[in-house]
């Protein structure tokens, strides 16, 4: 046992993992470059952080969860910032209540700053120094709060695009950079059959995945058929066009209740004449051949049932998506491919476009535990497990997710009338 574990020890590559810790924390930094003091502190939504908040956070987390268990004679940054920053860890303590984020003027973005540049240089210290023992779980532990911050990343340019959005001025988070070309047409829809039968389903290697993700096991599906691309907004404004906000038939019975009480006409960016949509480079001409995006769950359950069809499920999905990954995610529209606006459909990999990045894509599954599932122990177990009601699952990763994040076994997850995020959808049929 002690050799085995000397043996691991030895194969966590030390300086990789610094380098990694520390690219992951820069690229976080340099997403609020667009953006000014005022721009991270602002609330606009319950659903939506400050910047400054997500840069805490994050920073909070390491330090939290590594440097407090593990660094000798620990002492924290600030004793206030262990409720302040903390999200949802109940067995942290005390939190700072999430609707209220935004009336933290104080500490300032500079003060935040710092407390990232004190909490890196302890990491990076703490990883180079800690003891055979100690360093095998250190390392898993950053390698959750790297993942962490990189889900982190996508939240705060999701947040950012809803602030922006909410300024009478609509500015661009591109302040320098001129507006996408047009998409080029993506072409008409291709069914693809799959056979079903006994599939494995679930994160099954050694590489990186979260809990929600495990254990690999064994899902039987029945024939069925998924779209080659996902929807486009030229398709979703015929929905619009023939009154699908209209027909409470077309409706689940709580979608209908969002639709009436929210007031639901349209995507969530797209203004009243349906003819232009804000996005990070400000408000631009709809392009019908872009994929759909900013849709909630019961709009894209909606538009299925108009189409005659349906949402995958989310082991239909992982199946088709699993014999094409490698070439999917060598095109995936990640957030290293700068535009933060999901673009026309990729080339197709086996007849099949956009799978990895892009959009997420909306599926009728739930979030439910996997046979076997069990959450990790202690506090970082309430990362995913307690989170496994009232929401339902995407897949596939965005134009704003980090391409280092995109995996065909993710299970994001949302509850069915959020929309703020980067989401479409892509229809299945049962043969």
């Amino acid at each position: 046992m002690t050799t085995d574990r000397s043996a691991r020890a030895e194969a966590v590559d030390r300086d990789s993992l610094v380098a990694r810790y520390l690219h992951t924390r820069r690229a976080t930094n340099a997403l609020c470059a667009p953006l000014n003091a005022e721009d991270m502190v602002v609330q606009v939504a319950t659903c939506a952080s400050p910047a400054k908040w997500h840069l805490a956070h994050t920073t909070w987390f390491f330090e939290t969860f590594i440097l407090e268990r593990f660094e000798t004679s620990f002492r924290p940054y600030a004793e206030a910032f262990r409720v302040l920053f903390n999200s949802y860890y109940h067995a942290v303590g005390e939190r700072h209540p999430r609707d209220r984020r935004g009336v933290l003027t104080r500490p300032g973005v500079g003060e935040v700053m710092a407390y990232r540049d004190v909490v890196d240089e302890r990491i990076a210290t703490l990883l180079r120094t800690a003891s055979d023992d100690d360093v095998i779980e250190i390392a898993s532990l950053v390698e959750l709060g790297v993942n962490h911050e990189q889900q982190h990343q996508e939240l705060l340019l999701t947040d950012t695009k809803l602030l922006l959005r909410a300024n009478p001025l609509q500015p661009s988070y591109h302040v320098d950079r001129d507006a996408p070309a047009p998409a080029p047409n993506p072409g008409e829809v291709d069914w693809l059959a799959h056979q079903g039968g006994i599939v494995g389903i679930g994160h099954d290697s050694e590489r990186f995945a979260y809990d929600n993700e495990t254990p690999h096991h064994r899902r039987f599906l029945e024939p069925f058929e998924l779209a080659s691309r996902p929807v486009t907004n030229a398709e979703f404004a015929e929905f619009i066009a023939d009154g699908g906000y209209e027909r409470s038939l077309l409706w689940l019975d709580e979608g209908w209740s969002a639709v009436q009480r929210e007031r639901w006409e349209r995507p969530l960016y797209w203004d009243l004449d349906a003819h232009t949509e804000f996005t990070m480079f400000g408000t631009l001409p709809i392009d019908p051949h872009r994929p759909v995006a900013h849709l909630s769950f019961f709009e894209a359950d909606a538009f299925a049932r108009w189409a005659g069809a349906r949402l995958p499920t989310e082991h239909e999905w992982e199946h088709a998506a699993s014999e094409r990954w490698s070439g999917a995610l060598d095109t995936a529209d990640s957030l290293e491919s700068g535009d933060i606006h999901p673009k026309s459909a990729s080339a197709p990999v086996e007849r099949m476009q956009s799978l990895a990045g892009g959009l997420w894509e909306w599926t009728r599954s739930a979030h439910e535990p996997y046979p076997g599932y069990a959450p990790l122990p202690g506090a970082i177990g309430e990362y995913n497990g307690k989170f496994m009601c009232g929401s339902f699952v995407l897949r596939g990763g965005s134009c704003a997710t980090p391409r280092t994040h995109i995996r065909h076994t993710y299970r994001n997850f949302f509850s069915p009338e959020s929309r703020w995020q980067f989401a479409g959808l892509r229809l299945a049929r049962s043969v």
